[in-house]
């Protein structure tokens, strides 16, 4: 995975410039923050976490990643969804990935993302073993398809 680390308080002192804003951030003094000048740093507006309930009722916590800024992943379930301003969520797909090779893991689901169409990609992290990530997907397919939809 791949993070990018905003150093407020340079940030602060950007924003409002000068000397005072210097002497204020030095004196542990508050600046207002203004997040619309770290756009060009792709921060997202979306929610980061959703969960999702299985045909069980347990709910399972999702990350979200924009299909284009996915990191690469270990092996973990995954929920493509399609979005659009103003509308629901729509779940397109849901499976696993287990590869050894977390590049390969994102290859496959970008692959099958932009085959279906997604926007979004909800990733579970946390399930403790191959049998329980199967559980996972089949609870979360039953729930969004039914029963006869194949786990991928």
């Amino acid at each position: 995975m791949s993070a990018q680390i905003i150093n407020l308080a340079d940030a602060r002192a950007r924003r409002v410039g000068g000397q005072q804003s210097q002497q204020m951030l030095a004196t542990g003094g508050a600046l207002p923050v203004d997040l619309s000048s770290f756009e060009d740093q792709q921060i997202e507006k979306t929610p980061r976490f959703h969960f999702w309930t299985g045909a069980t009722g347990q709910r399972y916590i999702h990350t979200i990643h924009s299909l284009v800024t996915c990191p690469e992943l270990p092996a973990s379930n995954y929920i493509l969804v399609r979005t659009a301003p103003g509308e629901r969520r729509e779940v397109l797909a849901i499976g696993r990935v287990n590869h050894p090779t977390p590049s390969l893991n994102l290859a496959e689901i970008r692959q099958r993302g932009a085959t279906m169409g997604a926007s979004e990609v909800h990733v579970h992290l946390l399930a403790t073993s191959e049998a329980h990530s199967l559980e996972v997907a089949r609870d979360l397919r039953t729930a969004q398809f039914g029963a006869t939809c194949p786990i991928y």
